[in-house]
């Protein structure tokens, strides 16, 4: 019996409505987070409820990959979407804190396969040259989300309630399913196989201890040599095991041990203004839910039209430039972040500074992507798709963790109550003495300082990391089927 063709446009379609899911969870989640803490209390694990959902992701994110590889992308691209609508779904039947944190550790499990499955399917699809104008395409899908996401955020915690933006998932994901069911057919070689579970256990012990650690001195002194431990165990499960959820000989290769270090920066300075920007909207300026998704709707925006105008300008630029170019712009604007967002300021500077961000940071991501998948053959393009990912959420996890314990301090340190805090961003703001409000907006204005020069810091980083990227010829030559043609060097 013949195989089924795929018809490239339906699975194009379905693929763009995966990605859609992960890029209204930007901003729409973190447009109702400051509601939600009005709701639910416990501001001190704010950043918990986006730290749990990137571990989780961060630690699947190379399995997933794997998996791709080995048992093909289908099946696992379905099994992430039926893990993230689960996860989605018990989200907005949260009554507490705790129970939306577990709830999005659920939904992080399935997210960690959306992004990197979906960007090795076009590998698959597409050759070299058509890949860059094909991210272009898909950038295009965070663009309106972008757009959409924050509108539809505040629309639903005014008019409905903030559950909604949880349950709004369902209705794509089933489409996104149904049509990548029926659209798309491989024929994966399929091979046993053995998951690295004591390395994604390891890692997920350190990245959590970590997260701990910054919680209180006292913790710091446990948490820390916890999770410097978890790094060395899982090291060394790694060197050891036959199927490692993190290859370490890829990164003998200078493209993608450079592409790692810098997507981990991109993930820290992006998780943690996608974060913390809205709740700083939302309780240092007083604005409403949907100015604080407002805030950063700018940022991805800037992210996709950069992405495609980087796409079409590989063939003719080469990698570096773009990275390099990139990443300075992104480090320009977090470095004004921590001087121009100041009480009073109006809502279009906090938007063109994200602008900007998201530019910067978009500009460069398209080169590092396929700058990795062209330097591996098809047989680990997954896993190197995955890698990439793996250390930009891992960079994310870890930098809005950390400083969102840096923040938790800081309120506590300024004798700020808790209650008055979740009363300031509840819609019992209005009742408060203008001077308890002042107070506390003062006391979260002083945190976010640290938590911007942070950003800056990070952004900084990774503009000096564009400066190790090596140089590489732009893509000249269809491949042949089914592989990649490893970047050339161009001569000095």
């Amino acid at each position: 019996m013949p195989a089924r063709r795929t018809h490239r446009g339906l699975t194009v379609v379905a693929l763009m409505l995966g990605l859609f899911l992960a890029a209204m969870e930007m901003t729409v989640v973190s447009t109702a987070m400051p509601t939600v803490v009005g709701e639910l209390g416990g501001l001190s694990l704010y950043a918990w409820v986006f730290a749990a959902y990137m571990l989780t992701a961060t630690v699947t994110v190379p399995i997933h990959g794997k998996l791709a590889d080995l048992r093909g992308r289908k099946p696992v691209m379905l099994a992430g979407l039926a893990l993230f609508l689960l996860g989605s779904a018990a989200s907005g039947f949260a009554r507490s804190m705790g129970f939306l944190v577990a709830a999005r550790a659920v939904q992080g499990l399935g997210a960690g396969a959306l992004q990197p499955v979906t960007l090795t399917i076009v590998g698959d699809l597409f050759d070299v040259r058509e890949r860059g104008r094909m991210q272009g395409l898909f950038g295009a899908v965070w663009g309106v989300a972008g757009l959409v996401g924050p509108l539809v955020g505040g629309a639903l915690v005014r008019y409905l309630s903030w559950r909604w933006v949880f349950w709004l998932n369902v209705p794509f994901g089933l489409a996104c399913a149904a049509v990548l069911a029926l659209a798309y057919h491989e024929r994966p070689e399929r091979h046993a196989h053995r998951l690295d579970l004591p390395g994604a256990l390891a890692l997920s012990t350190a990245v959590i201890a970590l997260l701990l650690a910054v919680r209180s001195p006292l913790a710091g002194l446990l948490g820390f040599p916890a999770a410097l431990l978890g790094v060395v165990a899982f090291l060394a499960l790694e060197r050891r095991a036959p199927e490692p959820l993190l290859p370490l000989d890829l990164f003998r290769d200078r493209v993608i041990a450079t592409a790692s270090l810098a997507g981990t920066l991109i993930g820290a300075g992006m998780f943690a203004v996608v974060t913390f920007v809205p709740l700083w909207v939302q309780s240092v300026l007083g604005r409403s839910p949907a100015a604080a998704g407002a805030a950063i709707t700018p940022m991805v925006v800037g992210w996709p039209i950069a992405s495609a105008i980087s796409g079409r300008l590989i063939p003719r630029t080469g990698y570096r430039a773009l990275v390099r170019t990139g990443l300075g712009v992104g480090a320009a604007a977090a470095l004004t972040l921590p001087w121009l967002l100041r009480p009073g300021v109006p809502l279009v500077v906090p938007q063109a500074l994200t602008f900007a961000y998201g530019a910067g940071i978009g500009l460069a991501n398209i080169p590092l992507v396929i700058a990795v998948q062209s330097s591996v053959p098809w047989n680990r393009r997954g896993v190197a798709t995955a890698s990439t990912m793996f250390f930009r959420t891992i960079g994310g996890t870890v930098a809005v963790g950390v400083l969102g314990g840096v923040l938790a301090q800081a309120l506590a340190g300024s004798g700020a109550s808790p209650a008055v805090v979740q009363r300031l961003l509840g819609p019992e703001r209005d009742t408060l003495d203008p001077a308890v409000v002042a107070g506390v907006a003062g006391a979260l204005q002083g945190a976010m300082q640290v938590v911007f020069a942070a950003v800056a810091g990070i952004a900084a980083l990774g503009f000096a990391a564009a400066f190790v990227f090596p140089r590489l010829a732009a893509p000249a030559a269809r491949p042949a089927p089914g592989e990649a043609p490893a970047p050339a060097p161009e001569a000095p």
